[in-house]
Formats: structure tokens, sequence, C-alpha cells
């Protein structure tokens, strides 16, 4: 008899870091259902290019917490940001907001709403890592620019 798969628990993200595995998205969201600390988790994109990073996002999100309906960016972090995106044969609207480029927010149904810390794409492993430990922290209230500084991933991106 095959082995088969361990049953999810519903509507919560894996605890756990894993490989980071091309063409997915690196996010850890909070797996407590209180909800308590400024930020629900947090979002690692490879890039600016909202086109090319959401569509991992919102796969990942809909996977464990069900279909997302709306995302809130900050227009002035992104390139060319679109008001909507067809995902997964869904319509996902995009909002945008005067929420600093540090913030994404995600609405789950009508008023489920989730606020992820944005770590800039140029960040280390190491400092991405440690700025997600802190966006999960069930105790968080620390805003999402202070994380990042926090963290030493800074907000603009190192000289080369």
């Amino acid at each position: 008899m095959p082995d088969s798969d361990p049953p999810r628990t519903s509507g919560l993200l894996p605890d756990t870091l894993h490989q980071v595995v091309p063409g997915t998205a690196v996010v850890r969201l909070e797996t407590t259902h209180d909800r308590q600390g400024v930020l629900d988790g947090a979002w690692w994109p490879r890039s600016r290019d909202i086109a090319a990073e959401l569509p991992a996002l919102i796969a990942a999100l809909t996977e464990h917490l069900g279909p997302v309906t709306r995302v809130g960016l900050d227009a002035t972090a992104w390139v060319e940001l679109p008001t909507r995106l067809i995902i997964d044969d869904r319509v996902v609207h995009i909002d945008s907001f005067p929420v600093g480029d540090d913030t994404v927010l995600v609405t789950r149904g009508d008023q489920d709403h989730f606020s992820l810390l944005v770590i800039p794409p140029h960040a280390t492993p190491e400092a991405a890592r440690a700025a997600m430990v802190e966006a999960v922290s069930a105790d968080n209230i620390t805003q999402a620019a202070q994380i990042l500084i926090d963290t030493g991933t800074g907000r603009v991106a190192p000289e080369t």
C-alpha cells in the first residue's frame, strides 16, 4: 500500500523555513490564531516586477489560506503596477495605497486582511530570515520599516 501524504493543518502555513525553490514565493505567516502582532507575516520577492512576483505569492497563500481577492501595494515601490492580474484563472484586484514599500496588504474574502512585511529583493538570505522571524513573532509590535532597519536589510539596494 503506498504511503499517503499526512493531513494538512487548515488555514496555517508551515512554521519552518524551507529550501527556496525557483519560481516559488518566499513567504512566511504567523501561525497563531489570535493574530495580535502588527504584521501577519513576511514576503521576500526576488524583484520589484509585481507581474512576475505576485503570482507565486498568491499561489502560496491560496494553497494554505484559500482564495485571495485583493492586494494593496504602494505603487512607487513596484514596476508598472496593474489594476488587476489573472492568477490561476482568478482575478486578483491590485489597489495602490501609500502603505510604503515595506508592506503589502492581502485580502481574503470580504474582510479578512493580512499585512505582510516586504523584504527588499537585495536583502541577504541571513537578513531576510531574521526579518521574517521578527515579523511573525506573536508579540511583535514593531513597524515594518523598523524591522528592516533592525535586521540590516535597509531600504536602498547596496551600490555595486
